[in-house]
C-alpha cells in the first residue's frame, strides 16, 4: 500500500470503487477498461494487488471511475480495505467537439477540476492530448462510443450545425446533456431542440472570456448560462449541476440568462467591441515607453479581439438578430463612418478657429502699412500651413491674398 500526502484526486479502480450513498441512481462497474481507441496510446489499468502507479499527465482510463478529493488518502490494491473519511465525487467524461485554441482553453480548466477530457477535431491533435492526458479521437464515431456524459460542442458558429447534424446520437446515453459556448445564444438553442431527440438535456453557454482574456485564470471572469431543457431532478439534473460546478470553482462569477436577454445585450456591447477593436488592427498600434492607461486599453482590446478568428466577428453579426437590426438601425458601417466624420469635423472645426485667430491678428496695426510689419510669426504648436491644407479642408487663405481691415 503506498500512501501519498496532499494528493488531490485518486483513483479507484475495480474492486475498490466505493459506492456513493448520495448518488444511487448512478450505476457504477466493478472494471475500469481502457479506451478503445488505438490512436492515443494510454497504459494498462488492470489491478494488481499493491499500488497503482500512474504516469505523469497519464489519464485515468475512460470509464466510470470515482475521484476521491482528500489531503490523506491511499491508492488500495484488490485485498486492502480503504481507512478513514473522503469526500467523493463522481467524474464526469465530457467530450469536446472543435478542439482547436478555445476547446484545449476550456479543457484546461475541466482538466483541473479533476473530470474526463475526450476530444476529437478536423485537425489531429493527438500529441497535444497525449502531452496533456486528454484522449484524442480520430472520430466522432469513436469518441461517442465512449458514451460521455457531457458532449461540449466548441466548433466555430459557421460550422456548428453540421457538426451537430455528423453526430452519432444513437451511439449516446439517452440522457446525455449538449453544451455549446457560441457568442450567439438563440442560434444553437433553436438548433439544438431541432435535432437532439427529446430526452437529451441543452445547456447552453458563454465563457464571456477566452485564452488571451483568461490566461491568468477564470477568477470573477462572467459565465453566461441558460438550462434549456434538463431535468428537474434525477441523474440528468445532477450531471448538470456538476458541469456548472466547474466553472464555479475555478472562480467565474456565474450568470443564469436566457438566450433572449443574453443576445440582446450581446449585441450592443459585443458586436461594437469587435468592430472597433479590427478597425484599430489596421492601425497598426505599437506600445511606447510613455502608455497612458486609456492607451493601454485600446492595446489590450486590439489584442483580444484580432485573438479571436474572423468566423467568430462574422457569427456575431449575422446570427444574432439583434444584431443585425441594430446594425440596420443605429449600428451600421455608414453610421460609424459618420461618428469618425463628425470627431473629424468637430477636430478640424477647432484648427479652424484657431487659422482665423491667427488671420485676424495679422491685420496692421494703426498707422503702420502692411508692407512695413514683419510676417506675423505662426503659432509655434501649428504646423506649416501646406501641412494643414493636407490635413483638412479647412485651408489657411490662399497666398497673397490680403484681408480688408474693418
Amino acid at each position: 500500500m503506498a500512501s501519498f500526502s496532499s494528493f488531490r484526486n485518486v483513483v479507484h479502480f475495480n474492486n475498490t470503487i466505493p459506492r456513493i450513498a448520495a448518488t444511487p441512481s448512478k450505476t457504477l462497474p466493478t472494471k475500469c477498461a481502457t479506451a478503445a481507441s488505438a490512436k492515443t496510446p494510454f497504459p494498462s489499468a488492470t489491478a494488481t494487488a499493491g499500488p497503482l502507479k500512474l504516469a505523469p499527465h497519464s489519464p485515468a482510463p475512460v470509464s466510470n471511475c470515482i475521484v476521491a478529493k482528500a489531503n490523506h488518502c491511499n491508492v488500495m490494491g484488490n485485498d486492502t480495505a480503504q481507512t478513514g473519511h473522503e469526500e467523493q465525487t463522481p467524474v464526469l467524461k465530457i467530450a469536446i467537439i472543435g478542439f482547436g485554441n478555445f476547446g484545449q482553453f476550456i479543457a484546461n480548466g475541466i482538466e483541473r477540476q479533476g473530470h474526463i477530457v475526450l476530444a476529437t477535431s478536423r485537425s489531429d491533435y493527438s500529441e497535444y492530448c497525449e502531452r496533456h492526458g486528454i484522449q484524442f479521437f480520430q472520430s466522432m464515431d469513436a469518441m461517442c462510443e465512449e458514451q460521455p456524459d457531457i458532449v461540449f460542442v466548441c466548433s466555430s458558429i459557421l460550422s456548428t450545425e453540421s457538426v451537430l447534424r455528423a453526430v452519432p446520437l444513437h451511439k449516446l446515453k439517452p440522457d446525455t446533456i449538449f453544451a455549446d459556448v457560441l457568442s450567439v445564444k438563440q442560434f444553437p438553442r433553436n438548433l439544438f431542440l431541432e435535432v437532439l431527440p427529446a430526452g437529451f438535456g441543452v445547456v447552453c453557454t458563454h465563457p464571456m472570456f477566452g485564452p488571451e482574456s483568461g490566461k491568468h485564470g477564470w477568477k470573477g471572469l462572467p459565465f453566461v448560462y441558460d438550462k434549456v431543457r434538463v431535468s428537474q431532478n434525477g441523474p440528468q439534473a445532477e450531471k448538470c449541476a456538476q458541469f456548472l460546478n466547474i466553472f464555479e470553482q475555478e472562480g467565474c462569477r456565474m450568470v443564469e440568462m436566457s438566450c433572449e436577454e443574453h443576445d440582446r445585450h450581446a449585441a450592443g456591447s459585443q458586436f461594437i467591441t469587435h468592430t472597433i477593436g479590427r478597425i484599430l488592427s489596421h492601425l497598426n498600434l505599437e506600445s511606447t515607453p510613455i502608455n497612458t492607461k486609456g492607451y493601454e486599453t485600446l492595446l489590450q482590446l486590439t489584442e483580444n479581439t484580432v485573438s479571436d478568428s474572423f468566423d467568430l466577428y462574422y457569427g456575431l453579426f449575422m446570427y444574432n438578430v439583434n444584431a443585425t437590426e441594430q446594425a440596420s438601425e443605429h449600428l451600421k458601417i455608414e453610421n460609424l463612418d459618420r461618428a469618425f466624420e463628425t470627431v473629424k469635423q468637430k477636430l478640424f472645426g477647432r484648427l479652424h478657429d484657431i487659422l482665423r485667430k491667427q488671420i485676424v491678428e495679422r491685420v496692421p496695426m494703426q498707422g503702420i502699412p502692411i508692407k512695413a510689419r514683419e510676417p506675423a510669426a505662426s503659432a509655434y504648436f501649428l504646423p506649416p500651413g501646406e501641412k494643414i491644407t493636407e490635413l483638412s479642408s479647412f485651408a489657411m487663405a490662399p497666398q497673397g491674398e490680403t484681408r480688408q481691415s474693418e
